[in-house]
């Protein structure tokens, strides 16, 4: 136990080390951009008092790293700072998108696992046959299929041509529980990538797993064909899908914003879509933090996982 202690620290101490890191680059990448704050809110023909006023008013003329230091020791105390533009703190950005984002991400993965996992194990059950070669080689072209492209596919034939579906989210706000139509295209698209990535791994630790030894032994016991794949040979399978799991709930944050894009959702995706636009580095900054946390977690989660189902696979990492 001590062990698994002294391990979970140094994974933590590391993962804060990469959100401290994460949070930098955003702060320095914003920095890099053209124009800031002031300039998106001095209009469309500003001039340069109009600007510099802006800019002294909200302590833009400071140094860069005496506002990065001011926001860093606020940070420490759970203050994000205050949107350059509104004056609302970040907390309150980061709680209006919340929500929706939450319940995409939460559908998708809900879905994802018995998807993934069901997809593989029968592909893996028929190795080399005809419902191998179909799962294969529609997981490959689905994937292959860029998520914008594919929601753009989906809204022209389920909402323009057959009308089945909202093309958008627009008008139904941010409770989109009491709205499951405006969910639908959204999961589908995040669905795509990860289910087809997720099915091919664990066909292949399953393919792996039915073939080894203990298996085998297993069945010279006559030990039924279910309880040898599901209780035997699957959580051998699920110790690296578990990592690609993690990998791929990070994929959703960013293909989350795409989605939140496409289809008009007032998620996290569009506030920083929006904050970005608007040179509002404190919302960036504040999103930065939130994503970099969640990527730590995640990880240390599935690390968790890989090293319960598979520990001697993790002692040789």
């Amino acid at each position: 136990m001590s062990g698994l202690r002294s391990w979970a620290a140094r994974r933590l101490l590391l993962g804060l080390g990469q959100t401290a890191a994460v949070v930098l680059l955003v702060f320095a990448l914003t920095e890099a951009l053209p124009g800031d704050a002031a300039v998106a809110l001095a209009g469309d023909q500003p001039d340069r008092e109009r600007i510099a006023a802006i800019r002294a008013a909200m302590d833009l003329d400071r140094p860069a790293h005496e506002r990065l230091a001011d926001w860093a020791a606020g940070l420490l105390h759970g203050d994000f700072g205050v949107s350059l533009v509104s004056g609302r703190p970040v907390t309150t950005y980061l709680a209006d998108g919340f929500g929706p984002t939450l319940l995409l991400a939460s559908v998708t993965v809900v879905l994802l696992v018995p998807a993934g996992v069901g997809l593989g194990v029968l592909a893996a059950r028929h190795e080399g046959r005809l419902v191998d070669r179909l799962v294969s080689s529609t997981t490959l072209g689905v994937y292959a299929v860029p998520e914008f492209a594919f929601g753009m596919l989906l809204i022209t034939v389920f909402a323009l041509r057959l009308g089945w579906l909202p093309p958008t989210a627009v008008g139904y706000g941010t409770d989109l529980l009491a709205h499951p139509a405006a969910l639908v295209l959204p999961v589908l698209v995040l669905l795509s990538r990860p289910v087809c990535s997720l099915a091919r791994l664990v066909r292949a630790g399953m393919i792996e797993a039915l073939t080894s030894p203990y298996v085998a032994h297993a069945r010279r016991y006559e030990i039924p064909g279910a309880r040898v794949r599901y209780a035997h040979a699957l959580p051998n399978a699920v110790a690296p899908a578990a990592q690609q799991l993690a990998r791929t709930i990070d994929w959703l944050l960013g293909g989350v914003i795409v989605v939140e894009a496409l289809y008009v959702i007032p998620g996290l995706g569009t506030v920083l879509i929006n904050a970005v636009a608007e040179r509002d580095v404190p919302v960036v900054q504040g999103l930065a933090v939130v994503f970099g946390l969640t990527t730590v977690v995640l990880n240390l989660g599935a690390d968790l996982v890989t090293r319960r189902f598979a520990p001697r696979a993790e002692a040789a990492a």
